[in-house]
């Protein structure tokens, strides 16, 4: 059974045994606002590659590009919080930008005009020169190569300002290749992350997004992301045979009550053997 029969059994299923709720709920409910809910935090990234720069280059960063942008919260969130910031958002899904355009650019009023959105591949991206560089929610994991991989970031590193920093983040740790689903929930759902596929000779991984209702109702495959899977040590050398000088990982301290992260990142050389981990790498001229 090809994967796209298999997901359409499983939507057919859904609807036989919801009372047609999941249809219903589709009309209703907004992919693209669930997944910035669920997902992004584009205030805490801004503060994030704002400190970055001023770590690495003790000066602050007023230009910005957000690689993958989808919706282009972040470059959105850039210009509402950096005064006199500029910012550009690429994206090759011409719809998930546009919605960016019709529901995150008008929000931030006159500021609008100081962002770009613009359709088209990050590796000919053009024309703007950032201070920053950023490539979150491990999108660039969808280059499975090794070669396209080095292609993008040596685009990266050419079209950076002179001092300029890429920044992306990355997730490891034994359950990352473990195939499971891990849910979480928020005040009107619940967020579904689904480990669907793994193969550890390619490293290549398929994972799913899922959300869930109280009323009962489902949005399954909302979102659907075709990977390899890199590992930190990998993508160092490859940031440094891309032309960048110098590397570091900003890895997240731990809660000495609970054990668990405890959201603050800081430039480290040693990792701690956590089952399931998020670090950020920085890579400067």
């Amino acid at each position: 059974t090809s994967p796209e029969e298999e997901e359409n059994h499983e939507r057919m299923t859904e609807r036989r045994h919801d009372g047609g709720k999941l249809a219903a709920g589709r009309k209703r409910r907004d992919r693209f606002v669930l997944y910035q809910q669920a997902v992004q935090d584009a205030a805490f990234e801004v503060r994030l590659c704002r400190r970055i720069y001023r770590t690495l280059r003790g000066a602050a960063p007023g230009r910005f590009r957000e690689d993958f942008a989808g919706t282009a919260l972040l470059a959105c969130e850039w210009v509402r919080r950096v005064p006199d910031g500029r910012a550009q958002a690429v994206d090759i899904d011409p719809t998930t930008l546009e919605w960016g355009r019709r529901h995150n650019v008008p929000k931030l009023g006159a500021r609008a005009a100081r962002v770009t959105l613009v359709h088209g591949d990050v590796r000919t991206a053009r024309g703007f020169r950032p201070d920053v560089v950023a490539a979150m929610n491990f999108s660039y994991f969808v280059f499975k190569r090794r070669p396209e991989l080095l292609e993008y970031f040596r685009a990266v590193r050419k079209s950076l300002a002179p001092r300029g920093v890429f920044v992306i983040d990355l997730y490891g740790g034994p359950e990352a290749q473990m195939l499971q689903e891990e849910t979480t929930r928020h005040a009107r759902f619940t967020y579904v992350w689904d480990q669907n596929r793994y193969n550890p000779i390619t490293g290549e991984t398929l994972c799913h997004i899922h959300f869930r209702f109280p009323d009962g109702g489902r949005m399954r495959r909302a979102f659907t992301y075709d990977w390899r899977l890199w590992s930190l040590p990998e993508l160092r050398d490859a940031l440094e045979e891309a032309g960048f000088q110098k590397t570091v990982v900003y890895w997240e301290g731990t809660n000495r009550r609970t054990g668990a992260g405890n959201g603050v990142y800081r430039i480290s050389e040693k990792g701690d053997t956590s089952n399931c981990w998020i670090a950020y790498i920085a890579a400067a001229l």
